[in-house]
């Protein structure tokens, strides 16, 4: 089990960082999830009501909402001072891509990803990570590793950040999609603000 660990949240991530001009790394996030819905119909223990159940307490709801309004102002209070030329590259340079991303982020990039790495890395490899911290710290590594194929240091120290994060918010709701609609909305902050081309790697020709 821990070899097919390595393998696939590493070795994958690295054959697409070496030879991202055979396969687009945005290309194999679909045949994964395929993948996966062969794995759940598979597993006792799963329902797929997990995949949608929220259940969630308003007092969560109030307490992540701000969490992620303070980031909002943190990211935004960082382009300003590090890369002003950027603000708001996305809406002003090619608004109907940016409302695109509005759009489609959330459900075809967020949630899927959720899936990947809190649902299966959760249910597959508790038995290999069994303390609590250790598989949170395990799936924000892994989820931030994956991002090298972007080739930027900020994406790896955002997602790293954001990774366990998720993780940790996940093992305390036990709502993938909760989790998939807090990850949305920061990608939402993150391609309006001006930070979205350390998440998209063709991003900025499609500026104006």
């Amino acid at each position: 089990m821990a070899a097919e660990f390595i393998i696939l949240f590493f070795g994958v991530p690295l054959f697409l960082f070496f030879d991202g001009d055979i396969i687009h790394p945005s290309s194999i996030l679909l045949p994964i999830l395929v993948a996966l819905i062969f794995y759940f119909r598979k597993q006792k223990e799963f329902r797929w009501h997990d995949l949608i159940r929220l259940g969630i307490s308003s007092k969560m709801w109030v307490q992540q909402l701000l969490i992620v309004m303070l980031t909002g102002i943190f990211l935004l209070m960082f382009v300003l001072l590090f890369d002003p030329e950027n603000l708001f590259n996305l809406p002003n340079g090619n608004p109907a891509i940016w409302l695109a991303m509005l759009a489609f982020y959330p459900v075809f990039s967020a949630y899927q990803q959720e899936i990947v790495y809190r649902k299966f890395l959760f249910m597959r490899y508790r038995p290999l990570f069994q303390k609590r911290w250790i598989i949170i710290l395990a799936s924000g590594i892994t989820f931030s590793f994956v991002h090298i194929v972007y080739f930027s240091w900020l994406s790896l120290i955002m997602t790293l950040i954001g990774g366990v994060y998720f993780a940790w918010l996940y093992n305390k709701t036990k709502s993938v999609l909760f989790t998939g609609i807090i990850h949305g909305i920061l990608g939402w902050l993150i391609f309006t603000v001006g930070l979205g081309q350390h998440f998209w790697l063709d991003m900025m020709q499609y500026l104006k």
